[in-house]
């Protein structure tokens, strides 16, 4: 086998393969030697199966096999034996074989650019922390004193309204037979509060203390327990008593009744809930000064290839005519037809100006993801199977009812799984540059904060050494992640 250098022009390496036919026909003879010896066919005791019917019978599959694995152990000498780190799948392409003669191939393939570490320790990032706005805890506060009124008998005998407190005792019955939880002492309902099935709380406006009514209800056809889905019921309903809600009140006495010491202490629990609302905006603006800070360094060439895919989908994201036209050409044709059709460009009717900027962005993600996995790579930053299951589980619990099948969907899917430990090594590399850097926290309001653009820069790690023959690429319907429980 001969590997030999054709070009190297920037990042890109392609070299020629050699394999002679001398070397295929051992590795034929190997491997037929090696099924004769256990092979089981009709007529013959097994290991005892002629060579001349073993080859008519195995020889296609075997030479097949044979340069497969000729070609592989090529593209590892090409790649190991010039200490190349690839920054894309390497392209494998047999340019000339005929049986008896030697098997010439080609391997294309771009690798790491040279990127110069940025010294994390003179590094200047802003780690942006909101304030929570007075007016705002005031408002969430003065909110739950309203839902929190407490309540006193009503002064003079009445009908039940909207907005009354009944204390209630009540039986259901469907078809005149009680079910099972359908009946409670000593409730208290808020009437107009929609805590109960629709048309229950409507049926007791007018009622009087000390009356019985009957409330007729029908439980909704998606209600939770499926027995008594679109099952009509009859509430057997005595009211008690009528309270009336008081004025609301804001004082250490709503916070103790809500689990508080005291009403300060109150006011900080709801400051910190809101500002806990901001954490993903806070977490996205933070990791986006970083990769400014990041961008900041020295330039380096980047991968056509990896340039070429980045900058479709940013023009794509920029140009939707690109994307509805290629929805609409798709329809306008069979899909038993087996030649491909030409789908719009990316790029197609942007001007100059929006090209160049598209360019920019794709050059600047493809750069500072690249530059993020060598920090990754330098510094022993891994994604662990842990890492990868929490983020699986966490991604289950999105879709109520359907875990399983969440999970079940990436077990079976290594390439979903990768794509999801990508964040995770992303957002490990930041918290790596953040405990480095000279970091000075700013505070920002909420207008501020979501107002800033984002910039994220989707990692892009190298892609495996192993190159495959090129074939005919088959089409491959996109993976499909199971539909949210509406």
């Amino acid at each position: 086998m001969n590997v030999s250098e054709t070009k190297s022009e920037g990042l890109l390496r392609e070299y020629q393969i050699i394999i002679t036919a001398a070397e295929i026909d051992a590795e034929v003879s190997k491997k037929l030697e090696e099924i004769a010896k256990t092979v089981k066919m009709p007529g013959f005791r097994p290991g005892k199966v002629p060579m001349s019917v073993v080859k008519s019978r195995f020889s296609d599959q075997v030479r097949g096999d044979a340069i497969k694995t000729a070609l592989d152990e090529g593209a590892r000498q090409a790649v190991e034996g010039n200490d190349l780190r690839l920054a894309s799948q390497p392209q494998l392409d047999i340019k000339a074989y005929d049986d008896g003669k030697d098997l010439e191939a080609s391997l294309a393939c771009e690798v790491m650019p040279v990127i110069t570490m940025p010294d994390l320790g003179k590094l200047r990032v802003e780690k942006p922390k909101i304030e929570s706005d007075p007016k705002e805890v005031e408002e969430t506060l003065a909110r739950i004193a309203d839902e929190n009124r407490p309540t006193a008998p009503i002064a003079k005998a009445r009908a039940a309204k909207l907005g009354d407190v009944a204390i209630i005792d009540f039986i259901g019955r469907i078809d005149g037979e009680a079910f099972e939880g359908g009946s409670a002492e000593g409730h208290s309902l808020e009437l107009g509060s929609n805590s109960f099935i629709p048309g229950f709380e409507d049926g007791l406006v007018g009622a009087k203390p000390g009356t019985t009514v009957d409330v007729p209800v029908t439980f909704p056809g998606d209600y939770q327990a499926s027995h008594l889905a679109g099952k009509l019921a009859v509430f057997e309903v005595k009211v008690n008593e009528l309270h009336e809600k008081t004025d609301a009140s804001i004082d250490d006495e709503l916070a103790t009744r809500l689990g508080f010491e005291n009403l300060h202490g109150l006011k900080n629990a709801i400051a910190e809930q809101i500002n806990g609302q901001h954490q993903t905006a806070l977490r996205q603006l933070v990791k986006k000064n970083v990769l400014d800070a990041l961008a900041e360094g020295e330039a380096f060439e980047v991968p056509p290839s990896l340039f070429k895919q980045e900058y479709e989908s940013v023009a794509r994201a920029m140009n939707p005519r690109a994307a509805e036209h290629d929805h609409e050409h798709d329809h306008e044709h069979d899909h038993e037809h087996s030649h491909e059709h030409d789908h719009a460009a990316a790029d197609d009717v942007m001007d100059d100006d929006a090209k160049a900027e598209a360019e920019a962005v794709a050059k600047r993600r493809v750069r500072l993801g690249l530059l993020l996995t060598e920090l990754g790579r330098e510094n022993k930053i891994e994604v662990t199977e842990e890492d990868t299951r929490r983020a699986v589980f966490e991604e289950a619990r999105r879709f109520p009812g359907q875990e399983q099948m969440v999970l079940e969907y990436f077990q079976k899917n290594p390439q979903a799984m990768q794509q999801i430990a990508g964040p995770i090594f992303e957002d490990k590399v930041i918290d790596f540059i953040l405990e480095i850097a000279k970091v000075t926290e700013v505070t920002v309001d909420a207008e501020a904060l979501y107002q800033q653009p984002e910039e994220a820069a989707p990692v892009k790690k190298p892609a495996a050494k192993k190159a495959a023959a090129k074939k005919p690429a088959a089409k491959k319907a996109p993976a499909k992640k199971p539909a949210a429980k509406k």
